[in-house]
């Protein structure tokens, strides 16, 4: 049964439509992209912009400077950004706004590590703020291969860019941030040498989604599940990203990569802390991100025979998808053929604190699976009458809360109901709500919002250097165990729902069906 969501009209003001729509103030801004002329710039921030410049998000003074490592001119770096934001925007563009923002782009063409060219940078900005009419705030975004991000950073402190006593400066990096625990620490020296904290934006994309900002929504602004929320009433909790694609060509990064720093370490890591964190005093950012960390600390890194216990690691073999053939992960294009890389990662954690001891928490996330689904599965604990137990009756299944962040955004809660007829036979019913039914509109990609956060100084979304730190000393330990495992790799077919190992990981539980 369908939850049938009406807002009343009268308690929303005049015009229900524009409710929570207010505009928050932009500061005026010049908004610097390093790698713009990469995938992750045409397919996600330039259409971003276009759309926030849609919606008039943007400042009234806002300017693009485009930085990428091969020479052109600012007239074919436009032309190259508007065939981007045409092809990858979520609405179709409007002429006049896209050639209003076009006319806010400029480039600048240079190494990433010729320091001196930096000069260049800091010219072009200087006269942007001089044909603006004053300074304007500065945002840096690094949107590159992550070994040029300590270079671009330190070459920012040569250049004399990263500070100015009268604007703000920021530097938004995107993920990993480090590929390791070791890596991790060293890239925060070089920031830490650079920017303080508080000019640092780690972008995890997940955060920006509107429906993971909806954990914290159902959690604390619904008075009957945080009674429940702990490990009184909670059988154990399951959190699954899984993709029915492959690789495709991203081999070169994903074969360093793998699944567990792909997914696990950031987007994963962070869904299970806005499931168990505290409600925070506000939510402020650092407020939010206290009761985060303390969450991460709580997870106790595991020893190597732990990791053997409570972690499996698979690769995707030949098999069918989406009614055709497809090759495994070895036979793939730019794959070495003695690959360990793992596509598929599943783990058992504990959050050892007072609300969630002894509740196990299972996180699996993988390629070329059955279907693309995001979701989080928080499983109750079963009623103890079993009067219900009749012929013909499925019986009294545990209340399960799913939360889905895609493809299909809302919101789940499993009841039993009596079958209609003579009997007491009950059966499992879904109360279900769906975001784009209750709100009638479309959810703004990720990275909309973590833009306009970033130019306002809202840090909530982002991930601060000590959840990153505590983040990587959860995955670290799995990383060494398994480099050092030399037994043969768990498979699975392309399309199927994971490994058998997997089973036997989650057991006595069960795994949610792909």
């Amino acid at each position: 049964m369908a939850v049938d969501v009406k807002p009343d009209p009268q308690s929303l003001g005049e015009n229900p439509l524009i409710e929570g729509l207010e505009r928050l103030p932009v500061p005026a801004t010049t908004l610097t992209i390093f790698g713009v002329t990469g995938d992750l710039a045409h397919r996600k921030l330039l259409p971003a912009l276009y759309n926030l410049a849609h919606e008039g998000a943007l400042p009234e003074r806002f300017n693009l400077v485009g930085v990428a490592r091969r020479e052109m001119p600012t007239d074919e770096f436009r032309a190259v950004a508007k065939a981007a934001i045409e092809k990858f925007s979520r609405r179709p563009p409007d002429a006049t706004v896209l050639e209003g923002l076009l006319g806010r782009m400029h480039y600048v063409g240079f190494s990433f590590d010729d320091v001196p060219s930096y000069g260049r940078l800091s010219a072009t900005l200087d006269q942007l703020d001089e044909d603006g009419g004053g300074k304007l705030n500065r945002n840096y975004y690094l949107s590159t291969a992550p070994e040029y991000f300590p270079v671009i950073v330190g070459a920012l402190k040569e250049a004399g860019l990263n500070y100015d006593p009268d604007v703000d400066i920021r530097c938004i990096i995107e993920k990993p941030f480090g590929t390791d625990l070791e890596s991790a620490l060293s890239l925060q020296q070089v920031v830490d040498h650079v920017f303080r904290e508080q000019q640092v934006y780690r972008i995890d994309h997940y955060l920006g989604k509107e429906t993971v900002q909806n954990v914290m929504a159902f959690r604390f602004a619904n008075f009957m599940f945080e009674p429940v929320w702990n490990r009184n009433y909670i059988e154990s909790i399951q959190i699954t990203a899984a993709e029915d694609i492959g690789i495709g060509s991203r081999a070169g990064y994903y074969d360093k990569s793998g699944a567990l720093r792909d997914l696990v370490q950031n987007h994963m890591l962070q869904l299970l802390t806005l499931v168990c964190m505290e409600p925070p005093g506000t939510f402020e950012a650092d407020k939010v991100r206290d009761e985060k960390v303390k969450v991460l600390q709580a997870i106790t890194p595991p020893t190597p025979e732990e990791v053997r216990r409570d972690t499996v690691r698979a690769q995707y073999t030949a098999g069918v998808e989406g009614g055709e053939e497809v090759a495994g992960y070895l036979g793939t294009d730019g794959v070495p053929d003695d690959s360990r890389t793992e596509t598929y990662a599943a783990l058992r954690l504990e959050v050892h604190n007072w609300r969630w001891a002894g509740v196990p928490i299972f996180l699996r996330t993988g390629k070329r699976l059955a279907r693309k689904v995001t979701e989080i599965a928080v499983q109750l604990k079963p009623v103890p009458h079993l009067a219900f137990q009749s012929h013909g009756s499925v019986g009294v299944k545990p209340n399960q809360l799913v939360l889905t962040m895609q493809p299909n955004e809302g919101v789940s809660l499993s009841l039993g109901a009596k079958i209609p007829g003579s009997s007491m036979r009950i059966r499992p019913v879904n109360m279900e709500f769906n975001y784009g039914s209750a709100f009638m509109s479309q959810s703004p990609e990720a990275y909309e919002r973590l833009i306009l956060d970033a130019m306002r100084g809202e840090a909530t979304l982002f991930t601060r250097s000590d959840e990153v730190i505590a983040q990587w000393s959860i995955i670290d330990p799995i990383l060494k165990a398994w480099a050092e495992d030399t037994e043969p790799l768990h498979t699975y077919a392309s399309g199927s729902g994971g490994p058998t190992a997997a089973d036997d990981l989650i057991a006595p539980h069960r795994w949610r069906g792909l």
